[in-house]
């Protein structure tokens, strides 16, 4: 007689459901693992040994096997402890084995029986609906989050010996509540109000965000590019549910989720330090988890200081600002993490930041410009729809008390422009006019004759790629949009030109 408790593991970002099986026999007393487990997973046998006596139940003096199936599926974290623990209870006769026969058990113990945060338990949850589990038995700490899978039951649990109570309908515990999104608060944000002067690079900021464009700002040290970047979260649009769901199912695997927000309702905004490693950015490991371009899935990915990071790291961002999608291969097999970001960078023109400056004269040769310039690859530079200079601040504009045009009036134009895109391209799985392919951007981009003249005339004398043709157009497309038209105009396509970058060498 076997006792059987269902578990759940993770892959890349979906789950797998796992069969632990518990089997009592004649033998030396101690608990053998199999099926697959790794360090944590073995270190389980001393947490639910202890657990199960502390907690003030009997623990079997017999030899003990636990099978983990299927054994082909990595097993990985302590999210096991719970189910083996339930499993060897079951076996001892103290929990009847049927009420759990339609449940997922997921949790990491405690040597004195408690229950603790495990990581993953968004998808998990979503794969016990999924495979059509009437119930997930959950840690307390993470019973928020689960709740917000519907048509599920949701048992948070602090113990074991509550879970014992519980299965022998003894003390029974109240299912988790379902989680509402919209109880959930926005944290509070740089507003664009308070960002004197710099209404051009609003105006650019503003045009990125309503078609998920990404955009590179030059300008020397102090001129407000950070302050700019960190703006942006304030004027992007809400995220749909299913957005909401995607970006939080990241980083519940990622184990980032804060503990006192089950869903995040706000775009990411990531901002990595220049020494970051490729692994970290892209992700990676020896079994690779997301990185930072995942965990800006659905938001903004803001790289400080462009040149100084790593020349590697630069180009392997490359075939994700395309794919909108990263994958990972390792000897094991190959992961593909969602990175459908924007890319928004600040650089300095030149190693002292003050080429070009009409107050403080510039420092640097002539050739450590090109040297320091020439770190960022063309192709990357190309993939970047809106190249914008942000010059210094005059005295007069930092001390004036008048306020800018807040970020809530912003905001509601970016929505505006992103709802039309929605209409525009409600049969197909693309969100927003970034994301345009060849097919799409004939269909809704058409351009009249006088249009084509002057981006004919743009292609020649700027010596522009067949993807800065389709970029331009795209962005062309987004600047209409805001400004609520149906066709592009060669007003919204002389914008769009003049975002192209300029040779900052003269």
């Amino acid at each position: 007689m076997l006792a059987r408790v269902f578990s759940c593991a993770i892959i890349g970002l979906d789950g797998v459901v796992v069969e632990v099986e518990v089997d009592l026999g004649r033998g030396l007393p101690g608990i053998t693992i199999v099926g697959l487990p790794d360090a944590a997973v073995q270190e389980s046998r001393e947490r639910v040994q202890s657990a199960i006596k502390n907690s003030g139940l009997p623990f079997p003096r017999k030899r003990i096997v636990v099978n983990m199936a299927p054994a082909s599926v990595r097993k990985e974290g302590p999210a096991y402890d719970l189910p083996i623990a339930l499993g060897i209870l079951a076996m001892n006769g103290l929990v009847p084995p049927e009420t759990v026969q339609d449940a997922i058990v997921i949790g990491e113990l405690s040597l004195d029986g408690s229950v603790r945060h495990v990581r993953g338990i968004l998808p998990m949850a979503a794969l016990a609906r999924q495979e059509g589990y009437k119930q997930v038995f959950v840690p307390v700490d993470d019973a928020a989050e689960a709740a917000l899978i519907p048509e599920i039951k949701v048992i948070p649990v602090s113990s074991v010996s509550a879970l014992v109570s519980h299965l022998n309908s003894e003390t029974l515990i109240p299912p988790q509540p379902p989680t509402k999104s919209e109880s959930i608060p926005l944290m509070a944000q740089t507003d664009f109000s308070e960002i004197k002067g710099q209404e051009h690079v609003k105006r650019a900021l503003e045009v990125a965000s309503a078609g998920g464009h990404n955009l590179l700002m030059i300008g020397p040290p102090g001129a407000g590019k950070t302050l700019l970047a960190r703006a942006i979260p304030s004027i992007l649009p809400y995220m749909s549910i299913d957005e909401a769901l995607d970006v939080t199912r990241i980083y519940s695997i990622a184990d980032q989720l804060p503990p006192d927000i089950p869903l995040l309702r706000q775009r990411p905004f990531r901002a990595p330090h220049h020494t970051i490693s490729h692994a970290g950015l892209v992700g990676g490991g020896n079994w690779p988890t997301p990185g930072e371009i995942s965990l800006a899935h659905h938001g903004v990915l803001f790289l400080d200081e462009l040149p100084e990071f790593g020349h590697r790291v630069l180009e392997v961002l490359r075939q994700p600002l395309e794919d909108k999608m990263v994958t990972i291969s390792r000897a094991q097999g190959s992961l593909t993490f969602p990175a459908n970001f924007m890319l928004i960078a600040a650089m300095n023109p030149c190693p002292c930041g003050y080429y070009g400056d009409p107050v403080k004269e510039c420092t640097c040769s002539l050739s450590a410009i090109t040297r320091y310039q020439h770190r960022i690859s063309g192709p990357l530079l190309d993939r970047i729809d809106i190249h914008i200079e942000v010059p210094r601040v005059d005295y007069e504009k930092l001390s004036k008390d008048r306020l800018g045009e807040p970020s809530v009036k912003v905001q509601a134009r970016v929505e505006a422009a992103r709802e039309r895109q929605r209409k525009r391209f409600i049969d197909t799985n693309i969100t927003c006019n970034a994301d345009m392919h060849p097919r799409q951007i004939r269909k809704f981009c058409k351009l009249d004759e006088t249009c084509n003249n002057l981006l004919h005339s743009a292609m020649n004398q700027m010596q522009l790629s067949a993807r800065a043709y389709h970029r331009i157009i795209k962005l062309a497309r987004t600047i209409a949009d805001l400004a609520g038209k149906e066709d592009i105009t060669p007003t919204h396509l002389a914008e769009a030109l003049q975002y192209r970058p300029k040779l900052l060498l003269m």
